[in-house]
């Protein structure tokens, strides 16, 4: 068993911070605004706003990152030209502000980015009144509406996929297991209302303190409380977090596999390690098509000599969304209309659309971990309204 439990949550608690008393750039109207004139055939100058700057070389590797997807998937647009623009943000929200008022005034036509949500709230409301659409980094909510959009996978989107999986393949009643973490909180938010919307029952919900002492003493009531009433436990820690002492302790406190299924509303495969760990044999999360995101991973290894991150994807994805969007015509193709376009986008993961709340939705796979192995037990959608949506 685990001993120790990591706090290695830098990048969980940057991308999806608690819900604060911001002033939003979005709440959940959608902005009206007809998005600006695009001269047909002219090169399209796009914002792409990175975290360089901060002096922290995490935070420069995930600039460079961010610059090589967008790039990427710029060679891959064909004749519809962008002139991509790259400004540094240091990770600050005041930058993050200043370089987008920047971009604008430079000519930008719409902004790719900035990661951080504080980063891409104060950069919707320094342009809010210009028609210029942020498609953040982010994948808080929270932030997103208006001028906002999120990229990054949401909570509610992959909490809605597997709980509608769950209830179809014979788990209605779900309980709900959470780290007391602003992320934890906001992961029980959202999979309480996807089980109830998907037709299954919440029959329970179970806090424990984020640490390893808060753990121990939490899991043997925890197990007893499922044992007998819970088809399905749905976990919303994460590999960094408590997820391997977690699901060791669970199995250990007598919960089987074959009575109590264990859901994750994190990426169980990353590290890769991960699927190896005795706690979460057994286990469903969600994923992108893994197909189609190796082919991503693949062209980018051969493009720049190392494996991507995640989050240089959905770079990848924004100038996908943007090149479609130029390519059907029009003077204005990049409003918030044609963004919130139903049919979507096809990305490195799969499809995807931005919902007209500044959200998105996209096509998931659900897998499970047999033998120390990944396998997709229900494949990711190809279109929306398909099965999986």
């Amino acid at each position: 068993m685990l001993s120790v439990l990591s706090f290695a949550r830098k990048g969980l608690a940057r991308l999806a911070p608690a819900l604060t008393a911001l002033g939003l750039a979005g709440c959940v109207a959608p902005t009206s605004g007809t998005g600006p004139s695009i001269e047909p055939g002219a090169p399209v100058q796009v914002a792409l706003l990175v975290p360089s700057g901060s002096g922290q070389g995490s935070d420069d590797f995930l600039a460079r990152s961010l610059e090589n997807g967008a790039r990427l998937a710029i060679a891959d647009l064909g004749t519809t030209k962008i002139d991509l623009r790259v400004y540094p943000t240091g990770g600050q929200p005041s930058a993050a502000a200043a370089a987008a008022t920047q971009a604008v005034n430079e000519g930008a036509k719409i902004i790719l980015g900035p990661v951080f949500a504080e980063e891409a709230n104060a950069a919707g409301i320094a342009v809010k009144g210009s028609g210029v659409s942020v498609l953040s980094f982010s994948n808080n909510p929270a932030i997103a509406g208006g001028n906002v959009f999120v990229l990054g996978p949401t909570f509610a989107n992959t909490a809605d996929r597997l709980a509608r999986y769950a209830v179809t393949h014979g788990r209605p009643r779900v309980m709900v297991v959470y780290d007391r973490t602003a992320a934890g909180e906001i992961g029980r938010s959202a999979i309480e209302t996807a089980v109830r919307g998907s037709g299954g029952t919440v029959v329970g919900q179970t806090g424990y303190e984020f640490s390893q002492n808060g753990l121990v003493s939490a899991v043997p009531g925890i197990a007893a409380a499922a044992r007998g009433t819970a088809d399905a436990l749905f976990l919303t820690a994460d590999t960094a977090g408590a997820l391997p002492l977690l699901t060791q302790l669970l199995r250990d406190n007598g919960l089987d596999p074959a009575s109590s299924q264990f859901i994750g509303l994190t990426r169980w495969d990353i590290p890769p390690q991960t699927v190896s760990l005795p706690g979460v044999q057994g286990g469903w999360f969600a994923l992108p098509d893994p197909a189609l995101y190796q082919q991503y991973v693949s062209r980018y290894s051969a493009a720049y000599g190392a494996a991507p991150p995640p989050v240089s994807g959905l770079a990848y994805d924004g100038i996908a969304a943007i090149g479609a969007l130029i390519r059907q015509g029009g003077s204005n193709p990049l409003s918030p209309q044609r963004l919130t376009q139903g049919s979507g986008f096809v990305g490195v993961g799969g499809i995807f659309r931005l919902l007209p709340n500044g959200s998105n939705q996209r096509g998931l796979a659900v897998a499970q971990i047999q033998n120390s192995q990944v396998v997709v037990i229900d494949p990711a959608p190809r279109a929306f309204g398909g099965a999986g949506l």
